[in-house]
């Protein structure tokens, strides 16, 4: 595995729905309860976005299966709202719903970020997205608009559509910036800070799972800085009985690093959607979910969103660092990734890591395996030094690397 490059597909892949379809005749009612699947030996992700199956979808609660949950969703902030609008700040405290204070209710955030968020819908597939400018520039998954051929429309929160063109997409973040096209006055996004982030914080998923546009669900924040494998090499797309049958499409592997964890629930169809704290500020852009469990969502942190965002609207591309090694899973009781080759002249090597070293943390993160160094240097910034603890010959060492740009190949 290329520490720069998608980590290799896992066995038993996800589909949109799960393993599993849905029973003919619709999805399971309340009764009977029908007890959990069995936990997977190995917890796989997969990118995804709803299919549509060439007719109306209905409206309906299912299951999910793993995928990037996929939903486009660039809506109106209430401009003409007087409340006084809660601002974020590294020295004050995680906001939280009020109760008896003067903070926001669920419904309040609920109804300031909607505005923001809008549904995307291109030939073969729905997502949701985030307005970022009044004049049109919308925040969403690449596996949203990947693959749509330039046919996507933008549904905003007050029923209005427009048509919208891709600025650019970010493949190794899974992050794209669309611009609808004819508009203005839309209400952006009120930007959070992931970094001030803390476990246990509430926090609201929107999006449009299941093309039902404008969903909201509330959670907390169940960890921070998890790094998920996406995609199977070909994703088959599970529909219901009666939606066209089964679906396949090409997917390449994508390693996520630091992303959060939600357990707001999150379907396909959510994807690009916002998840926003409890002053209604975005900080994550709902991306993925397991299908063996329940509600276990990841969100691709808003810092990271908000620094390749900038950088696909003003060239269309993103500059991204590189290591410079490739890695693969330490074996036996040991957790970590094994360096199995270094680039010659690459920072890795001006570090000084060698091949058989094995990389137990990359900055403040535990290595559990080659994704994970995959995952982290795919949100480091060019010049940025990072410290990596590795072992060599039985004893710990600890190095700066100052990341450097990746250069594209000729």
């Amino acid at each position: 595995m290329d520490a720069n490059e998608p980590s290799e597909p896992r066995t038993g892949g996800w589909s949109q729905f799960g393993a599993t379809p849905p029973s003919a005749g619709g999805f399971t009612r309340p009764n009977p309860v029908m007890p959990p699947p069995p936990a997977p030996k190995r917890a796989g992700f997969t990118l995804t976005r709803k299919a549509i199956a060439g007719l109306a979808l209905a409206a309906v609660a299912a299951l999910s299966a793993a995928a990037l949950g996929g939903g486009a969703v660039g809506a109106y902030l209430a401009g003409a709202d007087a409340r006084p609008v809660a601002t974020a700040t590294a020295s004050n405290p995680s906001p939280v719903f009020r109760t008896a204070t003067n903070q926001f209710t669920v419904a309040q955030v609920a109804e300031k970020v909607q505005p923001s968020v809008v549904m995307i819908q291109g030939s073969t597939s729905e997502g949701s997205g985030v307005v970022l400018s009044q004049d049109g520039y919308i925040l969403t998954n690449n596996h949203v608009v990947s693959g749509q051929n330039g046919g996507l429309t933008v549904k905003f929160n007050d029923g209005k559509t427009a048509k919208a063109t891709v600025v650019g997409t970010d493949p190794a973040t899974d992050l794209a910036v669309i611009k609808a096209e004819g508009v203005s006055g839309l209400a952006k996004v009120a930007l959070g800070d992931s970094d001030q982030l803390k476990v246990g914080d509430d926090v609201l998923a929107i999006g449009s799972p299941l093309g039902l546009d404008g969903t909201v669900t509330s959670g907390i924040i169940s960890a921070l800085d998890r790094t998920v494998t996406s995609g199977s090499g070909q994703d088959q797309q599970q529909l219901p009985p009666g939606w066209g049958g089964q679906g396949q499409r090409q997917e390449e592997t994508t390693t996520l690093g630091g992303m959060i964890q939600t357990d707001a629930a999150i379907n396909p169809g959510n994807s690009g959607g916002a998840l926003v704290n409890a002053a209604g500020e975005l900080v994550g852009i709902n991306s993925a979910i397991a299908a063996d469990g329940v509600n276990l969502g990841f969100a691709i942190p808003v810092n990271t969103a908000k620094h390749v965002s900038e950088q696909l609207i003003s060239k269309g591309t993103v500059s991204h660092v590189f290591l410079g090694v490739s890695v693969t899973d330490a074996t036996g009781d040991v957790s970590g990734a094994l360096v199995r080759q270094v680039t010659k002249g690459s920072p890795a090597e001006k570090a000084g890591l060698r091949q058989g070293d094995l990389i137990t943390r990359i900055g403040d993160t535990p290595v559990q395996g080659g994704d994970t160094v995959v995952g982290q240097v795919r949100g480091y910034k060019v010049g940025q030094q990072v410290a990596i603890t590795y072992q060599r010959d039985g004893e710990e060492n600890t190095v700066t690397v100052t990341m450097e740009e990746q250069k594209k190949q000729q």
